[in-house]
């Protein structure tokens, strides 16, 4: 039986061949929790790190540094999927192989700042539907282009026609759109046949240990001057008894627990009620 946790930080390592709700909901059994999270959706075919959140910490995920991401990546050159991987691939043409040189020379060109559609079988929402499900109903799927940043590229091996490549990219970027315009690069059609992710910024898979969260959070300190209980109650707090009076979201430490606070217009208002994180991170590693 697994111990219980109340709050929890942690990196999971999803299995390929399951979505991350379904393993998210294994993950809830194993450790015998109703409230959980993860951040940053896998798709089905795809594997690796997934951090996951219970309790209180599950409003964590927009404050954690989570970027860059690195990613290893097979492509299948000449292969076409509407899904742009292994599960909807409807032809496969021959194609000539290409020197290890072509190969390394285009993924050279992705370095830097790249715009370009993601996915149309993504979770991406238009006008508040999920892309998916506009694309499963033969509906239009009109994305707009986004921007992501590549800080490295580079060939791993090339066994013709699979091309696996690692790639380390801003938060937000989609690997199966980076694979087909890679394909496209070369004059083919290509497609994703396997996927991982190998970490996301200072998170990688280490048994689901459990994680210390101020260790992770992309947050400016600020300092509460007067009474430690105000907070602890979830009690109105004045701008005047901050050290910091600028706007901004900040993290406020207590003796035992932590909340994030935001100033604006004069005004603070909670982000986080204060929660204990002394007793959630294992003394064993």
């Amino acid at each position: 039986m697994q111990k219980q946790y109340k709050e929890r930080l942690f990196v999971a390592f999803k299995p390929q061949d399951i979505s991350s709700n379904r393993y998210l909901g294994q993950i809830k059994r194993k450790y015998g929790v109703k409230k959980a999270g993860f951040s940053g959706t896998l798709d089905p075919f795809a594997k690796g790190v997934l951090i996951m959140a219970f309790g209180k910490y599950t409003k964590l995920f927009r404050f954690l540094k989570k970027a860059p991401k690195r990613y290893r990546a097979t492509l299948w050159l000449g292969a076409y999927s509407e899904t742009l991987d292994i599960e909807k691939i409807s032809q496969v043409q021959e194609i000539t192989p290409f020197s290890d040189e072509k190969i390394e020379n285009v993924l050279n060109t992705f370095k830097g700042e790249i715009t370009y559609l993601p996915p149309k079988y993504s979770a991406k929402k238009i006008n508040g539907k999920r892309a998916y499900d506009l694309a499963r109903e033969n509906l239009d799927v009109n994305l707009k282009k986004i921007t992501s940043t590549i800080y490295d590229i580079s060939l791993l091996h090339y066994r013709h026609p699979f091309v696996t490549f690692e790639i380390t990219i801003s938060e937000g970027g989609y690997i199966r759109s980076i694979g087909a315009l890679i394909a496209q690069r070369l004059g083919v059609d290509g497609a994703l046949t396997a996927l991982e992710r190998l970490y996301e910024g200072d998170f990688v898979y280490d048994h689901e240990r459990a994680l210390d969260p101020l260790l992770y959070l992309d947050l400016k300190e600020n300092s509460y001057l007067g009474d430690k209980e105000d907070i602890s109650l979830g009690r109105k707090l004045l701008l005047s008894d901050f050290q910091n009076k600028d706007e901004g979201i900040y993290l406020v430490k207590l003796d035992k627990m932590f909340a994030i606070m935001e100033i604006k217009d004069g005004l603070v208002k909670y982000l986080l009620n204060g929660v204990n994180y002394v007793n959630t991170i294992e003394k064993s590693g």
